[in-house]
C-alpha cells in the first residue's frame, strides 16, 4: 500500500466525486479510478460505491477512513517536523471557524499569516459550533474557533469575551430601556439561531430559568437582523454579529452581563504548521487590543 492510493481515497470522500479528486490532485480520470481498485484489489473488499447522484463509502470503507486520515494526518507531521528541524515553515493548517470570527478576524489573520508563512497552506472549514467540534475529534480539521463550554478533550486557548446582548425593533415598547430584564424577554416572541448556533443563549435561559417564546427559528445573522428590523420579534445576539447595526434597531443591554468565551480548540499534540498559526492569531489579536481575556 502506498501513502498515494490513501490520499487519492481520501480526496474522493472529501469531494464527493472523481472528477473532482482528479482536478485537486491533478491526475486524469484513468489514474483515479486505477489507484481506488489497485487500493480495493490489496485490501479485498469495496471501499466506494458509485451511482447516478454521486459516490458514497461503503460500510467497510467508512471503518477504514479512520485509519488513512490518521495515517495522513500523521504523514503530513512528520514531514512538517522535519522541516522544522530543518528551520523550514511548510505544511497545510486546516482550519475550523464560524461566521462572525471569519468576517471580522480571520481574513487579516491569514493575510499575515500568508505574508509571514508562505510554505503553510491554509484550508477553511465553518460550521455551527457542534460540527465544529466533531471536526476536531475527527481530525478533519487541525484547530478550531469555538466557544466555551467545549468538549473536555481538548485543549483551548481563550481569546475574547464577546458580550451578549438584547436587539429590538425602535418601534417595540422596550427600545429605549437602558436593560432588559429575563422576565421582559421571556414575555416576547423570540427569534432563534437555529440548533447548534445557540450554545449562550440556552445557558443563559437555563440560568434563569426562563421558557423563552421563541417564534422563529433560522441560521443566518442577517435574517435574524431583518426580522428584528420589521418588529417580528427580539433576538439575544453576541456583540461580534452585530458589527453594522441599521438604524431602526436597538441593543439593550441584559440585566446581568453574560459573555460567550471565544477561543482556539485544539487536541493534543499539535503540528508545527498548527502551533506556527494559533500563535499568529494570539500576536494579531494582541497587536490589535482585541483580546479580552
Amino acid at each position: 500500500m502506498t501513502l498515494s492510493r490513501f490520499e487519492v481515497f481520501y480526496t474522493i470522500v472529501q469531494c464527493g466525486s472523481l472528477t473532482k479528486a482528479g482536478e485537486m490532485l491533478k491526475l486524469t480520470q484513468s489514474g483515479i479510478s486505477h489507484a481506488i481498485t489497485s487500493l480495493e484489489n490489496e485490501l479485498g473488499f469495496s471501499l466506494l460505491t458509485r451511482n447516478r447522484s454521486g459516490i458514497y463509502l461503503t460500510n467497510n470503507g467508512e471503518r477504514m477512513l479512520t485509519y488513512i486520515r490518521d495515517i495522513l494526518i500523521l504523514n503530513d507531521r512528520m514531514k512538517q517536523e522535519a522541516a522544522s528541524i530543518n528551520g523550514l515553515e511548510v505544511g497545510v493548517v486546516r482550519i475550523g471557524t464560524f461566521t462572525s470570527v471569519a468576517t471580522q478576524w480571520l481574513p487579516y489573520i491569514i493575510k499575515q499569516f500568508q505574508d509571514n508563512y508562505s510554505g503553510i497552506e491554509v484550508k477553511l472549514f465553518e460550521g455551527d459550533y457542534s460540527t465544529l467540534e466533531k471536526w476536531i475529534s475527527n481530525g478533519v480539521i487541525d484547530c478550531s474557533f469555538l466557544v466555551l463550554p467545549s468538549s473536555k478533550s481538548f485543549e483551548f486557548l481563550p481569546l475574547k469575551k464577546d458580550k451578549m446582548l438584547c436587539i429590538l425593533s425602535d418601534q417595540h415598547p422596550f427600545h429605549n430601556l437602558d436593560k432588559i430584564s429575563f422576565k421582559q424577554i421571556e414575555a416576547e416572541p423570540l427569534i432563534m439561531p437555529k440548533e447548534g448556533w445557540d450554545n449562550e443563549i440556552n445557558q443563559i435561559f437555563r440560568e434563569n430559568n426562563i421558557k423563552p417564546n421563541v417564534k422563529f427559528e433560522v441560521s443566518d445573522d442577517q435574517t435574524i437582523m431583518a426580522m428584528v428590523q420589521n418588529n417580528l420579534g427580539i433576538s439575544i445576539r453576541p456583540e461580534m454579529t452585530l458589527p453594522y447595526i441599521p438604524n431602526n434597531v436597538r441593543t439593550v443591554d441584559l440585566e446581568k452581563d453574560y459573555f460567550r468565551l471565544i477561543g482556539i480548540a485544539t487536541k493534543p499534540n499539535i503540528s508545527p504548521a498548527t502551533k506556527t498559526f494559533i500563535d499568529c492569531v494570539y500576536s494579531w489579536l494582541k497587536e490589535h487590543n482585541l483580546l479580552d481575556v
